[in-house]
């Protein structure tokens, strides 16, 4: 349950509330109060807590939380949309690291914008490898890296 969720429960109890009161319904009422101070508490939850720096996402990533390896690569992706390519590419190769293939796609395609697409072969193979679907296309027949020399289609 994050910040998201407060956020939803506290309108959705106050529609709950009106209802209850309109229809007279002391079960909606009492199903509204459960819903908004759930949503305040969960509101109140994430207050004090200071965001996570990009290290401690990193180390968190490294040592195997799923969650953490996600958290690196939106940071990646918000790198690379703010023109920041070299963070965007150090972010997302430590999230390879932590065996991302979603990473390994998008390593791709920043060293793809960069340097072209030989140079981020290796990276679409390895996405590919893993189960990419978009990358595999990439190594079909007629695909850009397929090596029949067909080019892409």
């Amino acid at each position: 349950m994050g910040l998201g969720l407060g956020y939803f429960l506290l309108p959705a109890g106050g529609a709950l509330s009106l209802t209850g009161v309109i229809t007279g319904n002391g079960t909606l009422i009492s199903l509204s109060w459960i819903m908004w101070v759930l949503g305040l508490l969960l509101l109140f939850r994430d207050r004090g807590r200071r965001p996570a720096t990009v290290r401690e996402v990193a180390a968190a990533a490294a040592a195997g939380d799923a969650r953490a390896v996600r958290k690196l690569r939106a940071l990646a992706l918000a790198a690379r949309a703010e023109r920041r390519p070299e963070a965007a590419e150090r972010m997302l190769r430590q999230a390879v690291r932590a065996g991302d293939v979603e990473s390994m796609w998008e390593l791709g395609r920043l060293v793809q914008e960069r340097d072209g697409l030989a140079e981020a072969e290796p990276w679409f193979r390895m996405a590919a490898e893993r189960g990419h679907a978009v990358a595999k296309r990439l190594f079909r027949p007629g695909g850009a890296l397929h090596t029949d020399g067909a080019g892409p289609p």
